[in-house]
């Protein structure tokens, strides 16, 4: 799994509605044509496909400010909202996919319910002890990669992998337990990470696309 689709029905989400290009300078705000495939082209794309599948709820709005057609916004529909938290919950708990799936997992995770959420990052830990445990009937972690020929290089990646990953993951847990964020359901101020229509990216690459002014 790809994490565009889960990037961008998280950003028209917080959003409400949001037209392509708010969508794209949101995640170039998060840095995300850094280190997933959320790159402009592949952000509108997304953004039409997942309208046709009756993902998004696209509306045409006046014509954008630099003349051709109306601009499209877009807004979740409820199939929309049920695939984002299924995407969602999916990244939180699955090992073996990119960090691209979990840095955007991440990015939405106060989106659930603090104890879901905790919940979800703890079948993570498992999932990480188990792959390590699988690893470990082959190689023996004490005797190093030499008795494997090369091989075991790969096997000495994985757990160090797995350990790292697990490791990650219960800091994460400890932080959330003791508090940290504010969660779906909760009071108090959380954190804004989307920029308003019209307001200056800091990040933001400069690239035009034919796309932008819609």
């Amino acid at each position: 799994m790809s994490a565009i689709r889960l990037l961008v029905l998280g950003a028209v989400r917080q959003h409400g509605r949001a037209h392509g290009y708010q969508v794209r300078n949101d995640l170039e705000y998060w840095g995300a044509h850094e280190w997933s495939n959320a790159k402009p082209g592949s952000i509108y794309h997304a953004l039409k496909q997942m309208a046709k599948q009756g993902l998004l709820l696209a509306h045409e709005t006046a014509p954008s400010a630099v003349g051709g057609p109306p601009r499209v916004e877009y807004e979740l529909t409820e199939a929309g909202t049920e695939e984002f938290l299924r995407l969602l919950r999916d990244s939180l708990t699955a090992h073996d996919r990119g960090t691209d799936v979990l840095s955007a997992a991440v990015g939405f995770i106060v989106e659930l319910q603090r104890a879901e959420a905790v919940a979800l990052l703890k079948e993570r830990v498992r999932g990480l002890e188990a792959w390590r445990a699988g690893v470990t009937d082959f190689y023996v972690p004490e005797e190093g990669p030499e008795p494997l020929g090369h091989i075991g290089e790969i096997m000495n990646m994985w757990v160090h992998s797995a350990d790292a990953g697990a490791e990650w993951t219960r800091g994460l847990i400890e932080r959330i337990e003791r508090g940290a964020y504010t969660f779906a359901g909760e009071a108090g101020e959380r954190f804004v990470g989307v920029l308003a229509d019209g307001e200056e990216n800091p990040y933001a690459t400069g690239e035009r696309h034919p796309g932008d002014d819609r």
